[in-house]
């Protein structure tokens, strides 16, 4: 080969490889979708080594960052709790369990995000394996049972990450859980709450009372159960406020696989907390909602991994979320903020369930199958479909699904 052919077909490489690694770190969404991700999933097999990797990789720095959103951003702010957000698209709870990776997984885009979900004591969770990608369906079961590594932890991966959390504004959230082996799971969430209230790095809280594959644990959604549970917590709740003098908005987190019978008794329950009193702080909102344990008929995946036990997410639960939302909202008459969850891969999927009532959204699974810039994606079309009919911002469209039945 000349030195002339050499030196084409070094220029030629070299210029491949930075054109391949600059589109790689900004988020270039074809070349994650048909191409990183394929090759990700090739590499990882097992789906709990892959969310190993991932965490590791944004932990130490070896991800994406992706360009801001100037352009779209007067559409997208919003303001709930007197708290502002970029944006109303958050991370979900259950990627970044332990709070490992803040300020990369910010970079992505996201307009907050969830951690944890934590307990007060470390856990292994369940036995392995227990996460599976139905590919076929761009879903995931997984039956983690909070695998943690507990509060101490969590205090000081927060501690670390003090300064860049409150330098670049980065909305944080914390899912609290019960250990599987505690008897008064209710304490576990009143333990959390006391230990992480005063932490400036968080700007609210929630009480994950939904995943199937804590045993017990969705006996807190039963009406008696439920009504224990947030009388002792909002008391403590008070309390804390009164102490700390500060104010932090507290969620609740439900399961999508509740009948009508339950979800109006919740509704009823959630509307009689949703005020302060002399002795009980307020419930400030919901999200809608964890996993389910059901099955839709129309999966495509192989039957071995329809069978697994645990929870499905993604695009399989995007309409019984959105269903229940849209039901909640109804039972609430939008007085009470909602976190929508479940199957959303795009901005029409945001866009369904704000309408139906969700304030703002989450996502996780999408993720797993698209790669960080689908997060941009989906505030790109959620723009653009909000501008379409006519939305000034997004919050004129909170339960427009009702408002135009009105109309």
């Amino acid at each position: 080969m000349s030195k002339k052919l050499k030196s084409l077909v070094t220029v030629g490489l070299g210029a491949t490889v930075c054109f391949y690694g600059y589109n790689l770190y900004h988020g270039d969404y074809r070349l994650w979708s048909r191409h990183v991700i394929p090759i990700i999933h090739l590499m990882y097999p097992d789906a709990e080594k892959s969310h190993i990797v991932a965490i590791t990789a944004a932990r130490v720095g070896l991800v994406p960052r992706i360009p801001e959103d100037k352009d779209i951003k007067p559409i997208l702010k919003t303001k709930l709790w007197n708290i502002e957000f970029d944006n109303p698209v958050g991370l979900a709870a259950g990627f970044d369990k332990n709070g490992e990776a803040i300020k990369s997984l910010s970079g992505f885009g996201f307009g907050f995000l969830e951690i944890g979900t934590v307990t007060p004591e470390p856990q292994k969770g369940n036995f392995l394996p227990r996460v599976f990608r139905l590919s076929k369906d761009r879903a995931v079961i997984n039956r983690y049972g909070f695998n943690n590594y507990g509060h101490d932890r969590m205090e000081t991966n927060l501690s670390r990450q003090e300064s860049i959390i409150d330098k670049q504004n980065i909305i944080v959230g914390l899912n609290l859980g019960a250990n599987k082996l505690t008897e008064d799971k209710i304490q576990d969430y009143i333990i959390g709450l006391q230990r992480f209230h005063v932490k400036n790095e968080i700007k609210y809280f929630v009480i994950n009372i939904s995943s199937p594959n804590t045993p017990n644990l969705r006996n807190l959604e039963g009406k008696d159960q439920l009504n224990k549970l947030l009388d002792r917590v909002l008391r403590v709740k008070k309390e804390l406020e009164q102490k700390n003098q500060l104010h932090k908005p507290l969620l609740v987190k439900f399961s999508p696989d509740l009948n009508d019978d339950q979800i109006n008794d919740i509704g009823k329950i959630m509307l009689k907390y949703s005020n302060e009193t002399q002795t009980h702080g307020q419930i400030d909102g919901m999200i809608i909602s964890n996993t389910t344990i059901t099955r839709p008929a129309d999966l495509k995946s192989p039957a071995r991994l329809v069978k697994e036990e645990g929870g499905l997410s993604g695009p399989p639960l995007r309409k019984l979320s959105t269903e229940m939302i849209r039901k909640m909202y109804r039972l609430t008459n939008g007085s009470i903020p909602i976190i929508g969850v479940g199957g959303i891969e795009t901005g029409l999927d945001a866009y369904e369930k704000i309408k139906a009532g969700a304030s703002m959204v989450q996502l996780y699974t999408s993720m797993i199958y698209f790669g960080p810039p689908i997060v941009r994606e989906v505030k790109y079309e959620l723009a653009y479909m909000l501008a379409k009919d006519g939305f000034k911002n997004v919050n004129d469209a909170i339960g427009a699904d009702f408002k135009s039945l009105k109309n």
